[in-house]
């Protein structure tokens, strides 16, 4: 699970995925929180809590300067754990890992790179208003879909399993 940054909360907790945006994205893929954590390795662009936007809606995205920071420790974690699938999580994740493209171009997509499958989701944020559109919640199951598949392709914990 690859995704921006981590939150107030986890920054709080410790944990990635704590807070509300954890709980939708679980819900999403129809995992508890045990489910969760044992099927997935989190990982993030950066690795601080960036602040709060200026609008106060939403975390603020990492500057560029921030992201080049951590760079060393994604790659790091990528050649360490070679996964076979990543989930990037919102635009910033997708953009790292697929380039510069619109979510909804590639929510509800699977895409392999170097032998990697990659599954791109939306952010879950409540900040974020991309899950109003109905046809995008749609996307969004379509991706959860493909994401359960990969798993138990993988033969990785999954729902029920």
């Amino acid at each position: 699970m690859f995704g921006q940054a981590p939150g107030a909360v986890e920054g709080h907790e410790r944990r990635p995925w704590r807070g509300r945006a954890g709980r939708t994205l679980r819900r999403w893929l129809d995992l508890d929180e045990k489910e969760f954590y044992a099927t997935f390795y989190c990982a993030s662009v950066t690795r601080c809590y960036p602040g709060k936007a200026p609008s106060g809606r939403g975390d603020r995205t990492p500057a560029p300067r921030e992201q080049e920071l951590c760079a060393f420790w994604r790659e790091w974690e990528f050649r360490l754990i070679r996964p076979e699938l990543i989930v990037p999580v919102g635009g910033l994740a997708i953009a790292w890992l697929l380039g510069p493209r619109k979510v909804s171009e590639c929510v509800g997509r699977r895409y392999e790179h170097a032998g990697v499958v990659l599954i791109p989701l939306p952010h879950p944020s409540g900040a974020s208003g991309w899950l109003n559109s109905p046809a995008n919640r749609t996307l969004v199951t379509a991706a959860a879909e493909l994401i359960q598949g990969e798993l138990a392709r993988l033969g990785k914990c999954g729902p029920g399993g």
